[in-house]
């Protein structure tokens, strides 16, 4: 669970901050807690936990059955608020669609948010990854392709601080979990315009990302396609996606 932030100024509403971190507390590992375990995952007392629960449970954004809290369908009308008003996911959609049709393999887009990124666009072809993944899904952005081809063309000062504070979780034993390596990785990743991963998110996961460019040269979205490694080989992979997601990332750049 993320802390909380510093407040800024008078119009920062701390209650709202601290709703959303209840709302956050809940994820697919934790699709049901206790009012002890929210409050020890967002840091807020139990008095103030079970005050934001059951509003939530009020306005029908939880079920509580007693003992245990779970988030409701009606959550989804957060998440459909942000598709519904940003032009992203519509744009990327026929996108993804042309590049999954042109390689054969699912692909998909995502955007850095705090330490992770999260899928806004997905074109599925099969089932490759032992979670399912779909728009609004999480992964670490260190182990991920897309993840490190949005880190590699961030600012000096962003890339500094991501290094010092994320958490670089072994996920596999191919992960890298050195900052030093991991900086060296994202260092080529920059130079060479792409970024290839191979089994450090899950085992049998072959990977290649392109960054995304927008209008002012920056970069927060990546477009991806993924393989099982039992298909192609690490090369393979950069030999017949590389050129079809550059065509992709090229009829996209500074769209947004």
């Amino acid at each position: 669970m993320k802390p909380a932030v510093a407040p800024d100024g008078r119009d920062f509403v701390a209650s709202l901050e601290k709703g959303l971190l209840v709302i956050e507390a809940f994820d697919e590992s934790r699709p049901r807690l206790t009012l002890s375990d929210v409050a020890k995952l967002t840091g807020v007392t139990r008095a103030a936990a079970r005050r934001y629960l059951h509003t939530l449970a009020q306005l029908d954004y939880a079920a509580f059955d007693g003992r245990y809290f779970s988030l409701t369908p009606k959550v989804l009308r957060l998440g459909y608020a942000y598709l519904s008003s940003s032009p992203l996911p519509e744009r990327l959609q026929p996108v993804l669609e042309r590049l999954s049709a042109a390689t054969g393999e699912s692909s998909s887009a995502a955007v850095l948010e705090g330490d992770d990124i999260v899928y806004v666009a997905r074109s599925a072809t099969r089932r490759i990854m032992s979670i399912g993944l779909s728009v609004g899904s999480r992964l670490p952005a260190h182990c991920t392709s897309m993840g490190r081809a949005i880190l590699a063309h961030q600012p000096a000062p962003a890339l500094d601080a991501y290094l010092q504070r994320a958490r670089l979780a072994p996920l596999t034993p191919h992960t890298i979990t050195d900052r030093d390596a991991l900086r060296r990785e994202l260092t080529l990743i920059r130079e060479r315009g792409y970024a290839v991963v191979n089994e450090e998110l899950e085992l049998g996961l072959r990977s290649i990302a392109v960054p995304l460019f927008q209008r002012n040269d920056c970069v927060t979205v990546a477009l991806n396609v993924s393989t099982h490694a039992a298909r192609l080989t690490a090369v393979e992979v950069e030999k017949l996606f590389l050129g079809p997601l550059l065509e992709a990332s090229a009829t996209l750049r500074h769209a947004f």
